[in-house]
């Protein structure tokens, strides 16, 4: 294991193994960015260890990240490196079975967050927890840092009446917890009855972001090449509710923006009276080779963060919401459902967690306005989170 000061959850758990470790059946969800400071997977390490894997589970895009964004599902499959069963959550099923969970006697979970509440691998760690707490089956979370830091929250809190599989719980879009943290705010603060294990980091403070820990990116998911994608994304992710390219399709995706009909002038314009701080919009064209608009030229911009504290990512995917109703009303468009499984209420409701929210921003609201709105529930939230939390400032 690596010695530096920091460590990651999978590598105290496997520096010294609890008495169980070889004799229980363990399930591993896990996909292709699992893995050490070394670039070695954790499956590999529990092997080496002498652990009985006895299956694997994939969160959505696949145990390898080959899969797009949407509903484009992965099948149950057979590892035969690893000689195991690979188990999909995120095709026929969105967790696990009972009879899936009758294989093994302990849920091992290690996934790399991006520190947003629609990134659905979170989900997938509490419709896990929903389960194994069902089937009476011990879970333990080995722990990675939140790449855009624990100290910053944005955001108003998810809506009982918009859950979904990008949004289930009570937390904001930029929520500053880490995988560990949030399995104990499921299981305190939203009453799974799990018997959660939760092996914390070393090394790690609340302030940091992901360059602080020195480790190299491995991409979580298909769309999420850099760490700096993951700090565009609680404000890029809105342009999928929306005929606007979020730059799927690519070589930056939510890096960059745009349409055929974007006016790139006027939208300058207008985001120069925003007054978002930490960011510089550069013009550009692109044509995007799969997703919105195959093949069509785009006008747009690249978004560059020019100081990463002081951005605040949710607040530049409103603004930008709020400029294309200004500047381009009448080609602007929200997109139909489906959306993740969702078949009725639009994606921009269910991405924002809000169904008022979409409405206020159609009829001008002032966006430093309805930050404040939800001042008095992020304190409420920061409070109920106090508890769950692992790490110093």
């Amino acid at each position: 294991m690596n010695s530096k000061e920091f460590q990651l959850g999978c590598e105290v758990f496997l520096q010294d193994p609890p008495s169980w470790f070889r004799n229980r059946r363990l399930g591993l969800l896990v996909n292709q960015a699992s893995v050490s400071q070394s670039l070695e997977h954790v499956s590999d390490l529990i092997l080496s260890a002498e652990g009985n894997l006895t299956c694997l589970f994939s969160p959505q895009h696949g145990f390898y990240g080959e899969k797009q964004a949407n509903m484009r599902e992965s099948s149950d499959g057979w590892d035969s490196f690893r000689g195991v069963p690979v188990f999909s959550l995120y095709g026929d099923v969105r967790q696990p079975t009972p009879e899936m969970l009758e294989r093994i006697d302990v849920l091992l979970i290690d996934l790399q967050d991006v520190g947003t509440r629609v990134y659905t691998y979170a989900i997938t760690m509490g419709l896990c927890l929903e389960s194994a707490a069902n089937a009476g089956i011990k879970v333990v979370v080995m722990d990675r840092p939140n790449p855009i830091n624990g100290k910053q929250i944005e955001g108003n809190l998810l809506r009982e009446d918009h859950r979904s599989f990008v949004g289930r719980y009570p937390i904001p879009m930029r929520h500053g917890l880490t995988m560990g943290e949030m399995a104990r705010y499921m299981v305190r603060k939203c009453h799974i009855p799990c018997d959660l294990e939760v092996i914390p980091l070393k090394g790690w403070r609340r302030r940091d972001f992901f360059p602080e820990t020195k480790m190299q990116w491995v991409f979580p998911s298909p769309n999420m090449p850099s760490w700096e994608t993951a700090l565009l994304y609680p404000g890029m992710v809105l342009l999928e509710g929306t005929n606007v390219s979020e730059g799927r399709g690519t070589t930056l995706p939510f890096h960059i923006f745009g349409s055929p009909f974007l006016d790139q002038k006027k939208f300058n314009d207008c985001l120069k009276r925003s007054e978002l701080k930490g960011v510089f919009f550069r013009p550009i064209c692109f044509e995007p080779v799969f997703d919105k608009y195959v093949g069509e030229l785009c006008y747009g911009f690249q978004i560059h963060i020019t100081d990463r504290k002081s951005f605040r990512p949710y607040r530049l995917g409103l603004v930008l919401l709020e400029t294309f109703i200004h500047v381009h009303g009448d080609d602007f468009r929200w997109t139909p459902p489906p959306y993740e499984y969702e078949w009725e209420k639009l994606p921009i409701d269910i991405l924002l967690g809000d169904g008022t929210l979409r409405k206020r921003l159609e009829d001008g609201a002032d966006i430093k306005e309805l930050e404040s709105g939800w001042e008095q529930e992020l304190r409420a939230y920061r409070s109920e989170c106090k508890d769950c939390l692992l790490y110093p400032e």
